[in-house]
């Protein structure tokens, strides 16, 4: 193996070229005309534009992807994680093509990736899952079946994917059918399935994981476990190695459990078992992700052991260079997302303005943008992860405060002052915490989340670019020049354009003028309402997706609709007017 192309963007794809080329592969990025200046873009050895900004017609482009790899000359793909990182066919093409798959096989990909068929596979090894359905449902009816069954809360889930995509929980049977709706184009829009099914929600229970890491030599190692549960929607703010509280046995088990389902389908790579952990302590498996994981970073600053690296070797038929893995200390990362936490982690996409990382003993940053990066509504929001390590928990928790203060992200709204409110919880100071802590215990609607960004100077210069890519393969020549005003019609140089000195704070979605308006910019997946019907306060009118996100706009007051512009399928900017309540 002399080359990988990395079929990723953003952070992932910035932490596997650095790897890659730390153990001297050439290393080739893929991006979108969205990405053609980000980070991942310009620290490869080579990179390849593979199309448009929407990731069906980019980074979820297999043929594109594969013959960008053949004129490469790559050896090896490794798919960081999201988009075709689990996805058997991509696997299986790209072996067929004659390259090297950093991952396990694609039998196990499919096995895993289908979480039905994978609660057959660890129930055949023994391991317990939560109950459910073990086909995918055709109807809401099926969800109805089985609530009676097993009472509510019920979780649908997308069969093929994770993350908290595709995800919705139920608490009465009047939300069913929506909620099963959501599910399946959340499924279809992410993973390119809608297969969804339905399993019973444990209340409160805690997101334990296991780290596990397996070679052709037949050894497996259990790495680690990471705790986390401190979530939202369903999707991970915050997570911690060790497990606050947990037992030597509970480990034990856990180990036991985790290099089970491994070898229940010959798995080889790196890979993490997911368990929800009962108030009692039994655990239960969730899921398998089949690729590196987002918080995989922890573990490594426990341990000393670099996953992507091993992941690489051990694609190449090296054996692991570790046959067990000890934690030293205590580490916390915190995902930096472009999420306004004020208004319900609502979707923040737009430009950075200013970005500048904390640093010092023990702090490490993963990230894939600098000044002037945009978040954009066609990609995860995630702008950064934040890792800290510590000595013990307490140095740990610490020394994340002191990171969140000086990490400075301005020009959008980010998640860094939710995190700075969890770990002034006494839930998360204790470690004495569920999945349903922060919705349950934490109010973030006061938290100040507007953002002075940067003004600059009226005699500045910029770094300016012209891409140009020969063959699909892209060069870039830089040059500094004068910040230039445009004229104004009359003739005359205008004054440098400033930008405002803080970020629009939008209101709710409908004021008192009866506008409707986006809180953000999206596509319109689903109409509820339209010209001529009635509506009262809290009604559902659409469904927006950012973001891979589905937000329900609601009615903020009673009035009959008088004019609806928007139908299924439209892009919206944030602010545009969606419709007018009378």
């Amino acid at each position: 193996m002399e080359s990988v192309l990395v079929a990723n963007r953003g952070e992932i794809a910035v932490r596997v070229i650095r790897a890659a080329k730390e153990i001297g592969l050439r290393t080739i990025a893929v991006y979108s005309e969205l990405d053609r200046n980000a980070m991942h873009v310009n620290i490869a050895d080579e990179a390849w534009n593979i199309g448009p900004a929407p990731a069906g017609e980019s980074y979820l482009n297999v043929e594109r992807v594969l013959e960008v790899a053949r004129s490469a000359d790559a050896s090896a793909v490794h798919p960081g994680y999201g988009f075709l990182a689990e996805n058997a066919a991509f696997a299986e093409a790209v072996t067929a093509a004659g390259l090297i798959w950093v991952g396990p096989s694609p039998k196990a990909i499919a096995t895993m990736g289908d979480k039905i068929a994978s609660r057959v596979a660890v129930a055949d090894a023994g391991v317990e899952a939560v109950p459910g359905t073990l086909e995918p449902l055709q109807s809401a009816a099926e969800v109805v079946e089985f609530a009676n069954e097993h009472g509510f809360p019920v979780a649908i889930k997308a069969a093929h994917g994770g993350g908290g995509k595709g995800l919705k929980v139920v608490y009465e049977e009047s939300d069913l059918e929506a909620a099963f709706d959501s599910a399946r184009r959340e499924a279809d829009a992410y993973f390119a399935r809608p297969e969804v099914y339905v399993e019973k929600y444990l209340e409160n229970p805690r997101h334990i994981e296991a780290q596990i890491i397996c070679d052709t030599h037949g050894n497996a190692v259990f790495v680690g476990e990471r705790d986390c549960s401190a979530q939202r929607r369903h999707q991970k703010l915050v997570e911690e190695t060790p497990a606050p509280g947990l037992t030597d046995k509970h480990r034990a088990a856990l180990e036991q459990a985790a290099l089970a389902v491994a070898r229940a389908t010959d798995y080889v790579s790196a890979g993490t078992v997911e368990f929800l952990m009962s108030q009692t302590g039994d655990f239960y498996f969730l899921e398998m992700n089949t690729r590196i994981q987002v918080e995989h970073t922890i573990t490594e600053a426990v341990t000393g052991i670099d996953l992507v690296k091993e992941q690489l070797r051990v694609a190449a038929g090296d054996p692991l260079t570790f046959t067990s893995a000890e934690p030293r200390g205590h580490a916390i990362e915190f995902r930096i997302n472009a999420e306004d936490p004020a208004r319900g982690f609502m979707p923040n996409p737009g430009t950075i303005v200013e970005y500048r990382e904390p640093g010092g003993p023990g702090v490490r940053v993963d990230s894939g943008v600098s000044a002037g990066s945009s978040i954009s509504q066609y990609y995860d929001n995630l702008i950064a992860k934040l890792i800290v390590w510590g000595r013990d928990r307490t140095e740990a928790i610490c020394r994340g405060r002191n990171a969140l203060k000086t990490f400075e992200i301005t020009g959008l709204a980010t998640t860094i002052p939710a995190h700075l409110a969890i770990i002034e919880t006494e839930q998360f100071k204790t470690g004495k915490y569920s999945t349903r802590f922060v919705e349950d215990s934490l109010d973030f609607s006061n938290l100040d989340t507007e953002i002075a960004p940067h003004l600059p100077s009226e005699e500045e210069e910029e770094e300016r670019s012209i891409t140009v890519e020969v063959g699909g393969r892209r060069f870039v020549v830089r040059f500094w020049a004068p910040v230039m005003a445009a004229p104004t019609s009359g003739g005359q140089k205008a004054a440098p354009r400033r930008r405002p000195p803080k970020l629009e704070k939008r209101s709710a979605p409908a004021d008192d003028s009866g506008l409707v308006t986006a809180p953000m910019q999206g596509t319109i997946v689903k109409v509820h309402k339209t010209a001529g019907d009635h509506v009262k306060e809290g009604d559902p009118l659409c469904v927006l997706e950012a973001m891979k996100m589905e937000n329900e706009i609601k009615s903020a007051k009673e009035g009959e609709i008088i004019d609806s512009r928007i139908q299924p399928g439209d892009t919206v900017t944030s602010g545009a007017v969606l419709m007018v309540i009378r």
